[in-house]
């Protein structure tokens, strides 16, 4: 049991290191935008827009994706649908196209771990990238909360990045950010672990403001 549990520990740091090639670093996800329109100006404001993207935003619906797809990894039929909705729930071009990018070049990245499933499916249609996560991680038993909460921790990581760059802020003080957000990330997860597909939705509409109006932002680091 022991040696299980460390094997897949190591699959999902491999999986959700910033080195794994997903091509995250590329997507701030409307933060570009935020910063250039003032919402986010440093560590407060930064703080405070992650944390109502994970609690209310997609953070949430990509935990909520990320387990109903743990719950199908071997469901090719299950699985098709929930990439279905998954991207129904992108409220923006930059949006789907992020995380159709993530979730394919997840699954080609992680073809040395033998995804059989995923791998059918990403013949079939694009995997959003909580889709990709989260059957993987249920094809090789990896626990559902930890896999949600890697997830969520992951996507704020990626986002800090992208401030870090942008604003910019000191390294000291992103990871200031990201202490800041565990019990955050913590609670969203526990929450998500009842959530039903019809619990989908989100309340952040500047965040999809930002990311519809980053599509025509005039100088951009960022694809989204």
């Amino acid at each position: 049991m022991t040696r299980m549990s460390d094997a897949a520990t190591l699959r999902l740091l491999a999986w959700l290191s910033p080195a794994f090639p997903t091509g995250a670093f590329a997507y701030s996800h409307g933060v570009e935008w935020a910063v250039e329109a003032g919402d986010i100006t440093g560590q407060a404001t930064l703080h405070d827009w992650l944390e109502t993207l994970l609690r209310h935003g997609s953070g949430r619906t990509d935990a909520i994706l990320c387990r109903h797809a743990h719950r199908a990894a071997n469901d090719l039929e299950t699985l098709a649908t929930l990439a279905e909705l998954a991207l129904a729930t992108a409220p923006a071009a930059e949006r789907r196209a992020e995380t159709i990018h993530q979730g394919n070049a997840f699954i080609a990245a992680a073809r040395a771990w033998h995804p059989t499933t995923l791998a059918r499916l990403a013949e079939q249609t694009d995997v959003p990238y909580p889709i990709a996560v989260g059957a993987m991680a249920g094809a090789h038993a990896i626990p559902e909360n930890t896999a949600a909460a890697a997830l969520l921790h992951a996507f704020a990581a990626n986002l800090i990045s992208a401030a870090v760059r942008i604003i910019p802020l000191g390294q000291s003080t992103g990871l200031a950010v990201m202490a800041a957000l565990e019990p955050v990330i913590l609670a969203v997860a526990d929450e998500t672990r009842t959530a039903t597909l019809a619990d989908l939705g989100t309340a952040t509409w500047r965040a999809d403001l930002a990311a519809m109006r980053h599509e025509t932002q005039y100088t951009r680091l960022f694809r989204s």
